[in-house]
């Protein structure tokens, strides 16, 4: 068998693709873009039978989650809920220090990392290939969807700001923590509502950021995987 065809054999198996509607990639075509479907805001579980449930599950099975759920995961994460919020800015589903949204989060796919973009609700390629494995754990590695939680310090804004200690960069290590636990709190809440499995964690902090083409103001703060319970 001739290497492009095993190679766009390879890439039409996966299931990932199929199920989420990505186009077909292969040797002479860059990752596209992932226009999420609009964020379904009803349904599920309620709010007090979220908290009830909510849970750390490490098991995660490999089948991939359809468009329309990795669409509402993100938005539930950390997406647009107003158009308007401090500092001119639209409200998200997080709070964050001064409306500063400082965490992006970069999703990892099985064929791609892509930059979550609130605003369009949109996935925008990064790189191209598979770094699941970069979440650092053996059953993240496999699971559907890894959430890699990225800080970018130039989004605290000192001239002009209220808060006189935002430019100290141990205030700023607060702020970005906290954060990054709204967030990953709303993806676990999220996850209970939906009978997803959800599990916050560390990973590869060495390799990630060269490798999702980061820059010196960014830094690789934690991971979250998310998919189906596995089957016992």
């Amino acid at each position: 068998m001739k290497r492009r065809t095993f190679v766009e054999s390879a890439v039409a198996a996966l299931p990932a693709i199929a199920v989420l509607g990505v186009p077909k990639i292969n040797l002479d075509q860059e990752l596209q873009p992932i226009q999420l479907p609009k964020p379904e805001k009803d349904g599920g579980k309620s709010v007090l039978a979220s908290i009830q449930e909510r849970k750390t599950i490490r098991s995660i099975s490999p089948d991939p989650l359809p468009i329309q759920m990795l669409s509402n995961l993100l938005w539930a994460a950390f997406g647009v809920n107003r158009p308007e919020g401090l500092r001119g800015k639209p409200g998200r589903t997080a709070a964050s220090a001064s409306n500063s949204q400082e965490i992006d989060l970069y999703v990892a796919l099985p064929h791609g990392v892509f930059l979550f973009e609130a605003v369009p609700h949109r996935l925008a390629p990064v790189v191209p290939g598979d770094f699941r494995a970069r979440s650092g754990r053996r059953d993240a590695a496999t699971a559907p969807v890894n959430i890699f939680y990225v800080v970018d310090r130039t989004r605290y804004v000192v001239e002009g700001q209220p808060d006189r200690n935002i430019g100290d960069p141990e205030v700023q290590k607060s702020y970005y923590y906290v954060a990054t636990g709204l967030i990953a709190s709303n993806v676990y809440l999220f996850a209970a509502s939906q009978g997803l499995a959800a599990w916050f964690h560390n990973c590869d902090k060495e390799n990630t950021p060269k490798e999702f083409n980061l820059r010196p103001e960014q830094q690789v703060l934690f991971a979250q995987t998310v998919g189906y319970p596995a089957k016992t």
